[in-house]
């Protein structure tokens, strides 16, 4: 007997015997309901999804979070010691559960992919149980029960076909292939892929014409959708590059925090301090040195980069996804719906002996091009409807691309229909793989034979030929020059579908194809291609100019994708192509070596597509996959950041995904990398700027602590300055404009943390620089009183950080030509500034803040200090600007 996954290489009677079944009986009720309790239902295992408080709770898991938490637990601790209660603590709370409230929002809608696939299924089929028909609940299907299918039908489960009948079932979204699946039930002796078991009917596909009759070979979970839920299921949840480069930042500074509390603790000791008093001040030196504000600040940055990509048509599901975006290295795009229209379209045509491209055709003139398009919308089973004044074409893709060649040359199937009315048909079979249609004519006495199949096989019925208008015999030579130029439509991966009429004086008692399908003459040939949208070559070309590598994973045929891939340029000199089937003859690790130079995937099946995702993630790249099928979904939950189409897209593939394209524009991809570089940059230039004045607010109490001097900061002032006077700037930075490179640039290296060299020296240079104005401030008003110096400390501190910030947004460029370019950053400023001078001024907040009232003189030198980073910083700027040209010229 041979394995379940081999059913489609057996033939009737051994399917029969290895699932026990009668496809003319069925099964009995009795045998089903055994089968039921033995096997279970037909339906998907639930994952159960997390509840709120399970989501809230996972918000917590950061290590920068758990690292603010220990925070504020030493906080309220110490502020008990102190008895100033645990306003500091609480202050820390509420910023970390925001935080939280903010993520749990932005992932409330995910995890749905399961409940998507339930409504792929259907509800009620038509089996054969005691030998009748009976309706029932697809759930209680069996394996080896005799399933009935019907035009309009979704199949409810994996079927051996047993009768095929004019079948042709759409598995697009199961198999990524455009055209319909012709189905028949002949025995497959070798190893096929998913889309070429044309003996087999799967579950949740439509049947869109004909009928047929299966047995049942799997149920749920086994059937090939339901390996599609298994994969969904077991696809571990993968965190960000941002997320593990804050996580890592967030060890970087919990070490900083207690190697600092440490050594200032022993320096005390050392100075015979109070132990108490030393154990505070190495706490707020460890305060100092996390920045609180930066998880709010960096979640905040993402939200609000998600409402600028809604605008831009890229709906964010998972908020960490927006920054994935800017950091993507390969995007691995599905063909059908994503970089073609998923649309069949009349591209080529063939009359006269000449090839010509449709697109170049503005008024068919000829009379060969007239018979061409009449004979192939009247020998057609699609139909037509106008809506909102425009004519939509319904039916199958093949056929409705003809219908549509006809509406744009005004050729209407209604209107022709009057004029020459079916009298008769011979349906189209996949053995003869033609069908014939009859037609009266207002205009003259005799029967218009008209009909449309293979070149193979209409032209062997074919003894005359159509040429500019006249009727002549058809020779070697015609028939020479008809394949020849079939082979170079072939080339180009059209599907080609040839056209043939003949009058008749009376219609046949006998309507079968030897008594129509006799004599025709040969008309021409139509080449229709699934065709790409036209602006993704642009958006490819902005790929690769980004650095990002395009590559296609496909279900279709291997000539079909090349074809589509060259013509967008995802596919140049140098690059290959791959099946399914070579991909299984290779191991993980020979396709790890062999990704960089695969630009297309055909064939492909949902667990091949896993495979060559886990390869370029081995490869140390942050992969971003589109796609809008059922067949996509495990590949746009693995992918670092999953990309599905909004319109033509199924529910699973839009549940699976992180971002879904509202406009199913593959260029909209494009602007949101753009954006996601735009947001790094922003996060960037955030985390610089809160670094940057943490260090010098810890160098300021480490001075002070070495020098044996009273502390130059309180923990209050500490803490205003991180949630306050760093936050709101931080904020506002989120956003600042993008950079005019910034998709000229390459992606940024995943493996490449926050705390880079050049960064790090420029973070501890600027908090050097901030750290020792703010001891000069401090110095200078010892000479009034302590309580002087801590205030001019405080203030300088909080405004150096106001004209700090524009040097930090500004990078290599001059502060001053964009400082009018960031209203919302003018406005954090304003308010950071007013209300310093609320607390500065106003005497119960003076009481709180433990400050005191300066004189003009100290308000002076306060303003000096804290002006002085924008001409030392503009004046780094234009030496390092000297030294790069310096180094170009040589």
């Amino acid at each position: 007997m041979k394995t379940k996954s081999d059913y489609y290489n057996q033939t009737i009677e051994e399917v029969k015997q290895s699932l026990n079944s009668d496809i003319h009986n069925g099964l009995s009720s009795e045998e089903a309901e055994e089968r039921l309790q033995k096997n279970g239902y037909n339906e998907f295992e639930k994952k159960k999804h997390k509840s709120l408080i399970s989501k809230f709770f996972d918000q917590f898991k950061s290590f920068m979070i758990i690292v603010l938490l220990v925070a504020a637990i030493i906080s309220g601790i110490v502020g008990i010691m102190n008895g100033e209660g645990f306003t500091d603590a609480i202050i820390i709370l509420i910023i970390v559960i925001l935080n939280a409230i903010i993520g749990v929002f932005q992932e409330a809608k995910a995890e749905k992919s399961l409940d998507a696939l339930e409504k792929l299924s259907a509800p009620h089929c038509k089996v054969i149980r005691n030998g009748q028909v009976e309706v029932i609940e697809s759930r209680e299907l069996v394996v080896g029960d005799v399933v009935l299918l019907e035009t309009g039908d979704t199949v409810p489960a994996d079927l051996r076909l047993t009768e095929a009948f004019n079948l042709k079932i759409q598995e697009a979204a199961l198999t990524g292939e455009s055209v319909p699946s012709e189905k028949n039930t002949t025995q497959i002796e070798e190893a096929v892929p998913l889309g070429d078991r044309h003996n087999m009917a799967f579950a949740s596909c439509s049947v869109i014409y004909g009928r047929g009759k299966g047995i049942v070979t799997v149920v749920g979970m086994q059937s090939e959708v339901g390996k599609i839920a298994s994969m969904i299921q077991s696809v571990p949840d993968t965190k960000t590059p941002m997320q593990k480069r804050l996580d890592k930042l967030g060890k970087i500074l919990a070490i900083a925090a207690i190697s600092i509390c440490v050594i200032i603790f022993i320096i005390g000791l050392l100075y015979g301090r109070d132990l108490l008093s030393m154990f505070m001040t190495a706490v707020s030196l460890a305060a100092a040195a996390i920045p609180e504000g930066l998880p709010a600040v960096s979640t905040i940055v993402l939200a609000v980069g998600v409402q600028r990509l809604a605008k831009r048509n890229a709906i964010v599901r998972k908020l960490p996804s927006v920054e994935t975006l800017g950091s993507t290295q390969v995007i691995c795009s599905d063909k059908t719906g994503t970089l073609t229209q998923n649309k069949m379209t009349v591209m080529k045509i063939y009359i006269d002996g000449i090839i010509k491209d449709v697109n170049a055709i503005t008024v068919w003139d000829s009379k060969s091009e007239e018979q061409l398009l009449k004979t192939s919308i009247l020998a057609n089973d699609a139909c037509i409807h106008k809506e909102y004044n425009k004519w939509t074409s319904i039916g199958d893709p093949t056929e409705t691309a003809m219908l549509d060649l006809g509406i744009k040359f005004d050729l209407i199937k209604e209107t022709l229909e009057l004029e020459y009315p079916r009298v008769a048909e011979i349906p189209f079979d996949s053995e003869r793989k033609m069908m014939t249609t009859v037609h009266k004519s207002n205009k003259q006495d005799d029967l218009m034979v008209y009909t449309k199949g293979g070149l193979d096989e209409l032209l062997t019925c074919c003894n005359k030929i159509y040429e500019n208008g006249e009727t002549r015999q058809l020779t070697e030579q015609d028939k020479s020059d008809i394949y020849q130029a079939n082979l170079n439509m072939a080339k180009n991966a059209l599907r080609v579908l040839a056209v043939g009429m003949k009058t008749i004086r009376i219609l046949p008692e006998d309507l079968t194809p030897s008594t129509l399908e006799t004599e025709l003459i040969f008309i021409g040939m139509l080449g229709m291609i699934d065709p790409p949208r036209e602006e993704v070559k642009d958006a490819v070309a902005k790929c690769r100019q980004a650095g990002i590598k395009p590559v296609m994973i496909t279900g279709d045929h291997k000539i079909t994708a090349i074809a589509i891939a060259e013509s967008l340029g995802i596919m140049q000199h140098g690059d290959i192509a791959l099946t399914g089937t070579d991909i299984e003859k290779i191991t993980d690790e020979e396709l790890c070596d062999k990704v960089k130079n695969i630009a297309v995937y055909a064939r492909v099946s949902p667990e091949h597509k896993v495979r060559i995702i886990k390869a370029f993630q081995k490869n140390d790249n942050i992969v971003a996959m589109t796609g809008d099928g059922v067949n996509d979904a495990p590949a746009l939950k693995l992918a670092d950041i999953g990309v599905a189409m909004g319109i033509t897209g199924t529910d699973v593939s839009k549940e699976a995904a992180d971002v879904v394209l509202a406009d199913d524009n593959f260029a909209t991809i494009v602007s949101a990398v753009e954006e996601g570089r735009r947001i790094y940059d922003n996060i960037l230039k955030a985390i610089q700027f809160m670094l940057s004045t943490n260090i010098g607010e810890i160098l300021v109490l480490f001075i002070a602590v070495i020098a044996n001097w009273i502390s130059p900061l309180l923990p209050i002032h500490i803490l205003w300055i991180n949630l306050v006077t760093d936050s709101l700037p931080a904020l506002a930075l989120s956003v600042d404009p993008a950079e005019k490179d910034i998709m000229q640039r390459k992606p940024i290296n995943s493996k490449k943390g926050i705390m880079t060299k050049p960064f790090t020296i420029r973070v501890f240079l600027q908090g050097i620089m901030i750290s020792i104005l703010t001891l000069i401030a401090y110095r200078i008003g010892l000479n009034t009183s302590i309580e002087t110096a801590q205030t001019m400390t405080f203030a300088t501190l909080a405004f150096i950080q106001l004209v700090f910030v524009y040097t930090v947004r500004s990078g290599n460029h001059s502060a001053f030509k964009t400082f009018f370019s960031n209203k919302y950053l003018i406005g954090a400023i304003a308010i950071v500034f007013t209300l310093m001078l609320i607390v500065l001024f106003i005497p119960a907040l003076q009481n709180i803040f433990h400050v005191v009232a300066l004189t003009g003189q100290q308000w002076l030198w306060v303003v000096i200090l804290s002006l002085i980073p924008v001409p030392v910083t503009e004046i780094v700027k234009l030496l390092r600007k000297s030294i790069r040209k310096k180094d170009q010229s040589k």
